[in-house]
């Protein structure tokens, strides 16, 4: 049998009939780079975020960038984050100017471990970046406790967690401002690039408007030097026609979620994911930990099923961030984690049969 990692085939297939006639429209109407199809999508999804506002960026990485510079974050500033996450999180920080710093993460969750953020607190930190890991939302009340108590801005990178509650809100509605993306393979994901920041704050989400396009407020008058970060109409068009389906995609993997821990739970060798008490995961990805990773990753790959590394290296042991002059066993909860966890094939439409597959072939390795 083989199964893919994700499918995001079998997910078209889903909204074909609603796809193509919009991509049609829009193309008869020469309307290609923000316009009424973006500010739609951008009304619905601070909608489904329950925030006053929403600005559709060009990528993630633009979203958690101009988040940063609406919030006041640049050069000589420093910014407290994760190192098991994707580098989209720290190249944010270093391109306004700002640096990141490091604190490790829960053995159990991979979330940030907020018991030693204080620690690293200075009178240049501006910031908190709590990721939102495979899409289980951080401790946020101790998070905006710490940076209610220091004067500090929360940006969330929810990029992982399209949908993700804690304690009945939605990831990205804690803090100063939630960051997406809109890659295709995120659980609401375009036909290419995009991003957003939703916020309740007036002024930010004004900066970010003004950020995104060339920094202009009024069409050839730049109060500031911007990014070209604008969501294209078409991207909009897609991730509106998907959001009326986000809730119901999630639902199937959580379910799919439960069908893996009632297999898994039987293997001790095999370590589930853990769900906190105050959270409810979307499951972006679900993650295993495991000894012998690699040799499980290529029995896996022999048996026909799709695997991925989520992630296989810190970034505070990243070439890029040699100059930060983190050491190995710095960070030793996800030194230890980034060497053992392997993500399983996850999306929506997998079935009870597939997961059964994937199961019985880890079985037979790890027996």
């Amino acid at each position: 049998m083989k199964i893919p990692f994700l499918d995001l085939k079998v997910q078209y297939k889903q909204i074909e009939d609603e796809v193509l006639p919009m991509i049609t429209k829009s193309m008869a109407n020469g309307a290609f780079v923000g316009g009424p199809q973006v500010a739609e999508f951008e009304e619905e999804f601070a909608g489904f975020c329950e925030t006053t506002y929403c600005i559709g960026v060009s990528s993630g990485t633009d979203a958690l960038r101009f988040a940063l510079m609406a919030v006041g974050v640049g050069p000589g500033d420093e910014v407290i984050t994760v190192p098991n996450t994707f580098i989209a999180t720290t190249e944010a920080v270093s391109q306004v100017g700002a640096t990141p710093v490091f604190v490790d993460i829960y053995p159990d969750t991979y979330d940030i471990d907020v018991s030693k953020v204080e620690e690293k607190i200075t009178s240049k930190t501006k910031a908190i970046i709590p990721v939102h890991m495979y899409g289980q939302p951080a401790d946020m009340d101790q998070v905006l406790k710490i940076a209610k108590k220091n004067d500090i801005a929360v940006i969330e990178d929810a990029c992982q967690a399209h949908g993700a509650l804690y304690k009945d809100r939605k990831a990205g509605s804690l803090g100063t401002a939630g960051c997406f993306s809109f890659y295709p393979g995120k659980n609401l994901g375009a036909f290419g690039e995009g991003g957003a920041v939703v916020t309740n704050d007036e002024e930010i989400a004004d900066k970010i408007r003004v950020i995104r396009d060339h920094g202009q407020a009024k069409k050839y008058y730049h109060d500031m030097e911007g990014y070209n970060g604008r969501l294209d109409a078409i991207q909009a068009g897609v991730l509106r026609i998907k959001l009326k389906r986000l809730s119901d995609w999630n639902n199937a993997r959580r379910k799919n979620a439960a069908c893996y821990n009632e297999f898994l739970s039987v293997l001790p060798a095999a370590k589930i994911p853990t769900e906190a008490g105050f959270a409810e995961s979307v499951y972006h990805l679900y993650v295993v930990l495991v000894d012998d990773r690699d040799g499980l990753q290529k029995h896996l790959s022999e048996k026909g099923v799709a695997t991925g590394l989520h992630y296989p290296l810190p970034l505070h042991l990243q070439k890029a961030y040699d100059h930060l002059g983190y050491k190995k066993g710095e960070f030793p909860v996800t030194e230890d984690v980034a060497e053992r966890l392997l993500s399983l094939p996850m999306f929506p439409e997998l079935t009870r049969e597939q997961i059964e597959y994937v199961v019985t072939s880890i079985n037979e390795f790890l027996t």
